[in-house]
């Protein structure tokens, strides 16, 4: 399905099931709306799914690996290799922060290389680059074409349909990219048409001379593309990253397909913020796993009025935070599938 179809498809969360769902919960033997936020959840879940009582059954981490041209202005304190070599570590199963916390979460890791520099087939990890090296300097030219901004946003659509086909129930996102909230923060403020250097943060830990040069950076690329930013597209075209596209797909196919996305931290809010400005529906079937402590993250969750659970003080990105977040969903199921009512008492 094309973009534009998959926009137009998009439907409004099922009101009677949430009704459901939320009349189940008054007769709980509970105070009413004394678990917050874990009765919303089902509620919103019921909504996504139609059905007042769900399970999830198999939860994934789509965790997509790429590089930013960006990174040859100095905005990043790590290696670019980095980005090779997590990747790495992620497919060798070598303990990193998700391999972790997604076999906590009981949740299947599934790594994507969209452009990775110098990282070519290897197991465990599906390959798609669309560059071979990651994206241009958008400094100095579009990050990447429109046609492959689509081409990439629309990837991430179709993998939620074969999630979907394969009963996958709840998606998490995840990424790695040496300079991506560089290109995080550049989308966040080109979708919220604001200049204000408060939202873009140090990242990975810059020193004070490199956040002054990705303060400066930001701030010219904006200049230089602001007359093309008509619409979220051509964004993430200028000033995106390849991540950043395929994450934004990846909210709208959950939007098109019924399938709860979790967002996890700035980079991956910015795919959301993205899909969201395509078609506002699409924010009912997201949910915000942890607030960042990259600033731009709050800008965007408070400009689609959403309300991050945790504040775990994290900033690995990876999709850590949103898979600490399945445990919660698990839990706010359980609540709702398991609880008493005053009724049987």
């Amino acid at each position: 399905m094309n973009l534009e179809q998959s926009l137009h498809s998009i439907t409004a969360l099922d009101s009677q099931a949430m009704n459901d769902a939320r009349e189940l919960h008054a007769r709980f033997i509970k105070p009413l709306g004394s678990l917050g936020e874990l009765e919303q959840i089902a509620i919103r879940l019921a909504g996504i799914t139609g059905h007042v009582h769900n399970n999830i059954n198999h939860s994934a981490v789509y965790l997509f690996g790429a590089d930013n041209g960006i990174y040859n202005e100095g905005v990043c304190s790590s290696p670019q290799d980095f980005t090779r070599r997590l990747m790495l570590a992620y497919s060798d199963k070598r303990n990193a922060g998700i391999n972790i916390l997604s076999r906590q979460s009981h949740s299947e890791l599934k790594l994507y290389n969209l452009g990775v520099k110098n990282l070519d087939s290897h197991e465990g990890i599906i390959t798609h680059k669309f560059m071979s090296d990651g994206t241009n300097n958008f400094l100095h030219e579009r990050a990447m074409t429109l046609d492959l901004t689509r081409e990439v946003i629309e990837y991430g659509i179709n993998l939620v349909h074969d999630a979907k086909n394969n009963h996958v129930d709840l998606i998490a996102t995840g990424e790695v990219g040496m300079a991506n909230t560089t290109t995080a923060a550049a989308c966040i403020m080109a979708a919220l048409n604001t200049r204000d250097i408060s939202l873009i943060g140090r990242g990975a830990g810059l020193d004070n001379e490199a956040y002054s040069r990705k303060i400066r950076v930001i701030t010219q690329a904006l200049t230089l593309h602001e007359k093309n930013f008509t619409d979220p597209v051509n964004i993430l075209s200028c000033v995106g990253g390849l991540d950043i596209a395929a994450i934004t797909g990846l909210f709208i196919g959950g939007a098109v397909y019924h399938v709860p996305v979790i967002i996890d931290g700035v980079i991956s809010i910015a795919g959301a913020l993205l899909a969201y400005k395509l078609n506002n529906l699409t924010r009912d079937y997201m949910f915000a796993s942890h607030k960042s402590c990259e600033p731009a993250y709050n800008y965007a969750a408070d400009s689609m009025n959403l309300r991050p659970v945790l504040n775990l003080s994290m900033r690995l990105g990876e999709g850590t935070g949103a898979a600490i977040f399945i445990h919660i969903v698990r839990d706010s199921l359980a609540i709702i599938n398991e609880m008493g009512t005053f009724d049987e008492l």
